[in-house]
């Protein structure tokens, strides 16, 4: 009897990190056909969407395994063409982005093709939490709101090409001081918070812009997000929030935070200025109002998790 073939399809951004994989793409096929699998590569396109619209085609025509190689923007249109189908297949990341914060909650080498790549030989998987706002957007690591929450679309695209982690510093250092109070009513699991806040973050992972102390204690797949409120939009209080974030996560006790997990809320705005923008995994999603839920165990990736700490995860390692 045969063995049956397995089929992998490559989405891969050509321009991400200065065209990092472009050079190492035969490397990349290579590695994947050693660990069995038949692969065919798939260049985005600058219209709209083109890594989505690829993803949910070849997950359709049936491929095992689709492996995304960008940046967050990347591997989250991957996760928007697969999350909504039935048969989804297994996903693989290949990072080579500026900040690629899911990257680092998986422990996948980063700005490295090959040995990326030669995580998925581990054959270790396992099957993470999504979240989806607007009853259609899915994300895989946050959902935010607020001045600061706009950085990472802020920041123009030809500066996180020529600059990478430092254009966000230097944007986050001028938006700072025009972070804003806003009156919010969110509902979650626990009841309703109403009050002034200038930042909110809905987390998936750990990793936030390349802090990975933001949401110290959360876990992969535990089927909740966790929801931080910063209850301050002082210049001074917010620069300690950050040090303390950055110094082991000391953040989540300060008063100028609430920190709480849910599996879904519900933010509205109270106050008659313009909406909340929606940043979901580092793009513009939309405007507030808005419902946001937790997909419990929904995609299964191929992850390094050797590395990944036993605390970050309710599964045990197999």
């Amino acid at each position: 009897m045969k063995d049956v073939i397995k089929r992998a399809r490559l989405i891969y951004n050509p321009t991400s990190g200065q065209e990092i994989i472009k050079k190492n793409i035969a490397e990349v096929l290579d590695v994947l056909e050693d660990v069995g699998y038949e692969t065919s590569a798939y260049q985005t396109t600058p219209e709209p969407l083109s890594a989505q619209k690829e993803a949910e085609r070849a997950a359709k025509a049936g491929f095992d395994l689709i492996i995304a190689a960008g940046g967050d923007g990347t591997i989250n249109e991957v996760v928007n063409g697969v999350a909504p189908l039935e048969n989804r297949p297994r996903l693989a990341f290949i990072p080579t982005g500026t900040t690629n914060d899911y990257a680092r909650a998986l422990k996948i080498p980063m700005g490295k093709p090959v040995e990326a790549a030669r995580i998925i030989a581990k054959n270790q998987t396992i099957k993470m939490d999504i979240g989806r706002a607007f009853g259609q957007k899915y994300f895989i690591n946050i959902a935010a709101a607020g001045t600061l929450s706009e950085l990472t679309y802020r920041v123009p695209s030809e500066a996180k090409s020529r600059l990478g982690y430092f254009a966000y510093v230097a944007k986050g250092a001028e938006m700072l001081p025009r972070s804003k109070f806003r009156k919010v009513r969110i509902t979650h699991d626990h009841g309703v918070f109403e009050g002034k806040i200038s930042l909110m973050f809905a987390a998936l992972t750990n990793s936030i812009g390349g802090f990975e102390q933001v949401a110290p204690d959360a876990k992969l797949d535990d089927g909740n997000f966790t929801l931080i409120l910063v209850k301050t939009a002082k210049l001074f209080e917010m620069l300690a929030l950050l040090i303390q974030a950055i110094n082991g996560g000391q953040h989540v006790t300060d008063v100028n935070v609430e920190y709480l997990k849910t599996s879904k809320l519900k933010l509205e705005v109270l106050d008659s200025k313009e909406p909340f923008m929606l940043n979901l995994d580092g793009e513009y999603g939309g405007d507030t109002p808005v419902e946001l839920e937790v997909f419990h165990n929904h995609l299964e990736f191929f992850a390094n998790i050797d590395e990944i700490s036993d605390d970050a995860l309710c599964s045990e390692k197999s």
